[in-house]
């Protein structure tokens, strides 16, 4: 028989078990955007998915990937927080990276004070609105049919 290949380091069943793994350094760059995406949506829901937490409303709206939870064989420094649908995000700034990715943007911190939180809570509450939009425009096309 075949065996499974473990594609992550680690396995967690809650947010706090991933929390209590982490480094000191990512886990203060982590609580920091929790706490910036708590605090700007209020609806938001938090699930462990890929050993690291996603962030809904409707569909996925944006992840926090801290570098000590692998994929694959690859760790990194510092934590990286990604927009789902960040291709549609009017990123005027240029803050976000786009890499060789069609869908998702990512920013990676390596220290809490990295963090434009004034630009990232404008960039979660645009995402909110797209996450809206495409939900309503689901809803629409379903009752068509």
């Amino acid at each position: 028989m075949k065996e499974k290949k473990q594609v992550q380091n680690v396995e967690f069943n809650s947010v706090g078990e991933l929390l209590q793994f982490l480094p000191e350094d990512q886990l203060e760059i982590v609580e920091a955007l929790r706490e910036l995406i708590f605090s700007t949506l209020d609806d938001i829901h938090e699930r462990l998915s890929f050993n690291v937490p996603f962030y809904r409303l409707h569909k996925g709206v944006c992840y926090i990937w801290p570098g000590a939870v692998s994929w694959g064989n690859t760790t990194w420094q510092g934590v990286e927080f990604g927009f789902n649908y960040g291709y549609l995000l009017a990123d005027t700034a240029n803050y976000m990276e786009r890499g060789n990715r069609k869908q998702v943007v990512n920013k990676r911190f390596y220290s809490p004070s990295e963090i434009n939180h004034e630009l990232l809570a404008a960039y979660l509450l645009e995402a909110a609105e797209l996450d809206e939009m495409m939900f309503r425009e689901k809803m629409s096309k379903s009752r068509k049919k």
